[in-house]
C-alpha cells in the first residue's frame, strides 16, 4: 500500500521557521515529480511548491519565493519543505503530494497528483 505521511508542522511565531518532511512507503517516487500543497479553512487547495523527480528542477508559488526551499532526498524523508520566515497567511494544513506518472513535468494542479498524505498542521501566530 502507497503512503505518503507528512510531519514537522506545528506552532510558530509570525518570523518564525518549520521544516516539513514528506515520508513514502510501498513506493520509492525516485522517478515521479513531488509537491507540496496547503489547504487553509473555507479556501481551496492551492498550490505552493513543486519538484522534479530528479530535483534539478523546483517551482514556487510567487507568495512563498524566497521563503521556501523544496528539496527531496534525505535519510528520514522522501521530500521535504524548508519554510523561513514565516507569516500569519502561511496558515494551513500542508499536504505532500506525488505525480503517479514517472519523469512527468512539473504539474500544479491538485488533480494532476495521483496520491496524497493526511496533511501536516502549520499555524503562525502574529
Amino acid at each position: 500500500q502507497v503512503q505518503l505521511v507528512e510531519s514537522g508542522g506545528g506552532l510558530v511565531q509570525a518570523g518564525g521557521s518549520l521544516t516539513l518532511s514528506c515520508a513514502a512507503s510501498g513506493h520509492t517516487f525516485s522517478a515521479n515529480a513531488m509537491a507540496w500543497f496547503r489547504q487553509a479553512p473555507g479556501n481551496e487547495r492551492e498550490f505552493v511548491a513543486a519538484i522534479s523527480w530528479d530535483g534539478r528542477t523546483t517551482y514556487y508559488t510567487d507568495s512563498v519565493k524566497g521563503r521556501f526551499t523544496i528539496s527531496r532526498g534525505g535519510a528520514q524523508a522522501t521530500m521535504s519543505l524548508q519554510m523561513n520566515s514565516l507569516k500569519p497567511e502561511d496558515t494551513a494544513v500542508y499536504y505532500c503530494a506525488a505525480d503517479g506518472r514517472p519523469f512527468g513535468r512539473l504539474r500544479y494542479d491538485p488533480v494532476d497528483y495521483d496520491y496524497w498524505g493526511r496533511g501536516t498542521q502549520v499555524t503562525v501566530s502574529s
